[in-house]
């Protein structure tokens, strides 16, 4: 999608960094496990984090069902949800042009909640794909009680922006002579070590290849969007 769906996705500032595609949309939800939600409750305003996952054009989200904000969800009330990773702080020669990069998604609409217990089942055996694949099958499976407790909602991504920037600093011709250090000091989300809990049977494939060789780097995610690393941008 080369234009935004609708106007309160436009970016406006800076648009050249809008991304409105999907591809590049569901790889910064992905690559999240929280949003923050904001919403009004008819007397003021919050904006709440939570956990999310993705599944097909949705974004899922879960919770107690006597929380405020899945009693207000369930209602229709809209909403907005944004995500972002920061990927690095850009120091430029001057105050002024100093910038971070990131990858940040914002969505908007009004969140459905997902009744069918068929569905509902599939859209927390989403979440534990999300958390680690093939988890949902070594643990004990949520019983009618707990998720007779458990509302799941979701909302659509029809109505979704993207914002990217990555590169370094763009400075203006008059500042290029001051000698100050310029350049970006990435940012990054790293695996380490995992912490067991008590006895266990054995070590699964994917506490195994968590630590240090499986990092989230910020190169490598920007790589998988297309956007090259030497790219200026503001």
């Amino acid at each position: 999608m080369s234009s935004y769906p609708s106007g309160r996705t436009r970016i406006r500032r800076v648009p050249e960094l809008a991304k409105y595609d999907q591809d590049t949309l569901y790889q910064i939800i992905d690559a999240a496990y929280v949003c923050h939600i904001a919403f009004y409750d008819g007397t003021s305003t919050h904006c709440i984090p939570t956990a999310c996952w993705r599944s097909g054009g949705h974004l899922y989200i879960h919770g107690s069902n006597g929380g405020r904000l899945m009693k207000l969800l369930s209602k229709g009330v809209e909403a907005s949800v944004a995500i972002t990773h920061l990927d690095g702080l850009v120091l430029a020669r001057s105050a002024f042009n100093h910038s971070m990069n990131y990858r940040s998604a914002v969505i908007y609409g009004q969140f459905e909640q997902v009744i069918a217990e068929a569905d509902k089942s599939a859209a927390l055996d989403a979440l534990m794909d999300k958390i680690a694949i093939g988890r949902k099958d070594e643990v004990r499976p949520g019983n009618s009680k707990e998720t007779a407790a458990t509302i799941v909602l979701r909302v659509s991504l029809t109505e979704a922006a993207a914002k990217v920037r990555c590169g370094g600093p763009l400075d203006d011709a008059k500042d290029m002579q001051i000698g100050a250090w310029a350049g970006v000091l990435p940012l990054e989300q790293v695996q380490t070590t995992p912490m067991p809990d008590g006895k266990y049977s054995a070590i699964p494939k994917y506490v195994q290849e968590w630590g240090g060789s499986w990092p989230v780097i910020c190169s490598t995610i920007l790589a998988g969007l297309g956007i090259a690393s030497s790219s200026h941008s503001e």
